[in-house]
């Protein structure tokens, strides 16, 4: 039960009236100052419009306005929302949920700000080799040009394209393509023409060949040019060569090597860099062993470590490491006779990063490292990493907006995170978090319920008020799972229909780990946040099933730019040693972006845009005027609006004011040209048709069965108030996920398919999940295996299997500590998530 805190005092209220941001119904609401207060609601119900896109967005817009025009140049500026007024709004701070920039020079270090105080502990107090002059703290950092070491430039790792990644079949000859990484089509065919004139043998198996030849043919910086003679065999090439007759043309050589660098390097297409990315294996720079530094910066130590070795201790073993220098002990009185001042140092350094650190392992981030790199961490982590820096900060009086910050966490790991918004509201500030889990919700001293659904059926305030009157409200969905008025039907668990057996896995802090997964059923894979649970599932599981299966049956939704990070993702140890026969197909539902671009949309991914331009197409009026269903892509020139190429806006650079996106003049924010709108289909244009919700276009195209099947689907994951064409860039991890669900989920099912989702639930109403989960029974119900990595107590205690992964974090983690029904597990003693577990059977069970 939520409990009710009538002795809160709030200093003020915030008053908003007629909020209109995105799909807001002229809202007025009072909220309270200092105070923790909890938005809730449905998935898309508008929550996030009131917190961030009206409070926090008019919160930042007002504290600009006191800054400096060119200062406010350096910020990232939100559109001003639309709102009639608000009334005692302090200054804010965001935390939304966000993804790491895919960098691996951004780590928890410089995320947290650690780095640069260790770097100051290094320069001031590090042991130096005798004879070495002082280093300033910023030649300890790989991202400057002091520090980094000069042959990986500070990235640690450099990027080689090998005989073995080039030619993966030796048996092959170049004219049957040996040289896999050289392009495809005619591209290729030139280079092997080319190959033919300078004399080299393309018929004989590449194995066969000379050592120098391989090596010159792939190695090379030389680009000689000959005359080709296109279509003659060798023999006839070469006696065209000799009699000096005209050639088709003249062709210039690339070594393999070369072109697949160049083109990683320089290609502006997403599909020709992830092709060559292929190619380049990734290796520990050898100068500098992989820790990215000079060799001056790892000569000097502390407490008998370099920095990098420093950095890549978990925190908390870190933070154990410093206790006794802060604390003046022995280690530290040691040097004090010969070196005072080193020693002050030390101990003013260490005790600024012990209390740093303290917050990090009260949030239950211990198992990080200061060198684990941002992409490699969940939002979740990320945003509990900023969390840290701001209770670090002691600000007095401001608004904090939250976005979901139990994502990822595991209910354990919540309670840590609870204790630190405590403490930011103590210290005298607000909070207002978006949140769906329930425990967050419980721990609120008011809730603001958004709804009653999602889309143009949300955006009204349904509640504002203490927990506890949140009962009385009958339309909120919330209500009824913070209450337990939900009814909850009883369901039989299925049984395996065979083992799929991980033996010998080794990965991350998995150390030779034996795993059983059963076939036929919904297993999740629960564990505190960094117990290894991702590494034995989303990068072990799904490796060795893809190795045994081959490219071929995997399916794999990611169709993103590749970058330096998917080049060689590590190193992995393991095999399947039995099960694999009950798997014909493996797809991996990831929360990567659906599209980088705002061209990629809903519409677009899931292939429903196709059906939709066939039916346009197909109307008497496109007949008329000749138009094929490419006339109502808004990505062809002949049907987009020539102003803005399709993409509905232009951008005004407003030099000290945030960049305004405009609605294009000429279209108006249509994206095709007047030709093209003017085919309409039942009284509605293609743009129209767009801007429909998938509920709204649900009932449109209610006589067309392969749009009405695809709508259907996308409606039972949640989703059904996105827009058609709402671009991938505006959808959260959570969404795409889902999208990429739906997706698959259309397919017709041939059973025998091995599903992996991480995480599904991020960003999910209880009661969107429990649409979620009908849907992963029915995989299941279809002769397919399920395998989710959760936290979620809801879809633990609704799956078939549980297997807990722990019983810690970091290297006290990766052990196999309960596997069973949820009811077997729910009574491990060993286990974190039982207890948790227990409570949630209980409340099912009524």
């Amino acid at each position: 039960m939520p409990r009710s805190r009538p002795g809160a005092s709030f200093d003020g209220y915030v008053q908003v009236r007629g909020a209109r941001e995105h799909n807001l119904k002229n809202v007025d609401v009072d909220i309270p100052r200092n105070a923790l207060v909890v938005f809730t609601g449905v998935s898309g119900s508008g929550k996030s419009s009131l917190a961030f896109g009206t409070l926090y967005a008019e919160a930042q817009r007002r504290y600009l306005e006191s800054v400096s025009p060119y200062a406010r140049r350096l910020f990232h500026q939100m559109a001003v929302p639309e709102v009639d007024s608000i009334d005692g709004l302090p200054p804010a701070v965001a935390l939304q949920q966000q993804r790491g920039t895919p960098t691996t020079r951004s780590s928890v270090g410089s995320v947290s700000t650690l780095s640069n105080s260790l770097r100051m502990l290094y320069s001031r107090a590090g042991d130096y080799p005798r004879g070495q002059e002082l280093l300033y703290a910023e030649s300890f950092s790989p991202n400057t040009p002091q520090g980094a070491c000069p042959q990986c430039h500070g990235l640690g790792r450099v990027y080689e394209a090998t005989e073995r990644s080039m030619v993966p079949d030796d048996s092959l000859t170049i004219r049957e393509r040996a040289v896999a990484a050289w392009p495809t089509a005619w591209h290729g065919q030139n280079l092997r023409d080319i190959l033919v004139t300078l004399g080299h043998d393309v018929d004989t198996p590449w194995r066969d060949l000379p050592k120098k030849t391989r090596d010159w043919i792939l190695f090379t910086d030389e680009q000689p040019t000959v005359p080709v003679y296109a279509g003659l065999t060798p023999a006839e090439a070469r006696r065209a060569h000799k009699r000096k007759e005209t050639p088709s043309y003249q062709g210039t050589f690339t070594g393999a090597r070369k072109y697949v660098l160049q083109t990683f390097a320089g290609t502006e297409s997403a599909l020709m860099k992830k092709r060559v990315a292929q190619y380049l294996v990734s290796m520990a720079c050898p100068q500098c062993e992989g820790k990215r530094l000079r060799a001056e910066a790892l000569s000097v130590r502390f407490a008998g470590y370099d920095i990098t070795e420093i950095g890549r201790l978990p925190l908390r073993r870190l933070a154990q490491l410093l206790q006794p220098y802060a604390d003046g002990g022995a280690v530290a009185r040691k040097d004090a006779a010969k070196h005072p001042e080193k020693t002050i140092v030390a101990q003013r350094i260490a005790a600024d990063l012990l209390a740093r650190l303290a917050v990090l392992l009260d949030l239950g981030l211990g198992y990080l490292s200061l060198e684990r790199g941002t992409p490699t961490l969940s939002p979740g982590e990320l945003q509990r990493l900023r969390l840290a820096t701001q209770v670090r900060s002691s600000l007095f009086g401001v608004v904090y907006v939250l976005d979901e910050p139990s994502a990822g966490l595991h209910p354990a790991d919540t309670e840590a995170l609870l204790r630190a918004l405590d403490r930011l509201k103590a210290a005298g500030n607000s909070l207002f978090v978006v949140e769906h889990a329930l425990e967050v919700i419980r721990h609120a001293d008011w809730i603001v319920d958004v709804g009653p659904k999602a889309g143009q059926h949300g955006g009204q305030v349904l509640y504002s008020g203490a927990p506890a009157g949140l009962a009385k409200v009958a339309g909120s969905r919330t209500a009824q799972y913070l209450f337990g008025t939900e009814p909850r039907a009883e369901r039989e668990l299925r049984a395996a229909a065979g083992w799929l057996r991980l033996r010998g896995v080794v990965r991350n802090n998995l150390a030779g780990l034996d795993a059983d997964f059963p076939l036929g059923v919904l297993t999740s894979v629960s564990g505190v946040s960094g117990s290894g649970k991702s590494s034995l599932v989303s990068q072990a599981l799904v490796q060795l099933a893809q190795a045994q299966l081959g490219g071929g049956v995997v399916a794999d939704a990611d169709e993103g730019e590749a970058s330096m990070e998917d080049v060689d993702s590590g190193v992995l140890q393991g095999r399947i040693g039995a099960g694999m026969d009950g798997v014909r197909r493996l797809v991996q539902v990831d929360q990567k972006p659906i599209g980088r671009t705002p061209r990629s949309n809903l519409a677009t991914y899931t292939g429903l845009f196709d059906h939709v331009r066939k039916l346009f197409a197909a109307t008497r009026s496109a007949r008329a005027r000749h138009f094929d269903a490419g006339r109502f892509s808004f990505n062809v020139a002949k049907g987009r609006c020539p102003h803005c190429s399709g993409e509905g806006f232009v951008m005004v650079e407003l030099l000290f004011l945030p960049s305004v996106y405009a609605p294009c003049p000429e279209c108006g924010g249509a994206r095709y040209n007047p030709q093209t709108l003017a085919v309409r289909y039942r009284e509605h244009n293609i743009a129209e048709v767009l801007s429909m919700t998938v509920d709204a276009a649900w009932e449109f195209f209610a006589d067309e069965a392969p749009l009405r099947h695809a709508l259907d689907v996308l409606r039972a994951v949640g989703l059904g108030y996105l827009r058609l064409g709402q671009p991938a860039t505006e959808l959260s991890g959570g969404e795409a996920q889902r999208i990429k669900l739906a997706t698959e989920l259309q397919r017709a099912s041939r059973g025998d398919t091995l599903y992996v989702l991480d995480e599904p639930t991020t960003g999910l109403h209880p009661s969107d999940i429990d649409l979620l989960l009908q849907q992963l029974h029915g995989l299941v119900a279809s002769g397919n295996t399920v395998i989710v990595v959760e936290h979620n107590v809801q879809v633990l205690a609704a799956s078939d299997w549980v297997i807990d992964v722990g019983p810690g974090a970091g290297e006290e983690g990766g052990q196999i500590v309960a596997a069973g029904t949820p009811a077997e597990v729910a009574t491990s003693a060993g286990s974190r998530t039982a207890p948790y577990l227990r409570r949630a059977l209980e409340e099912h069970h009524g």
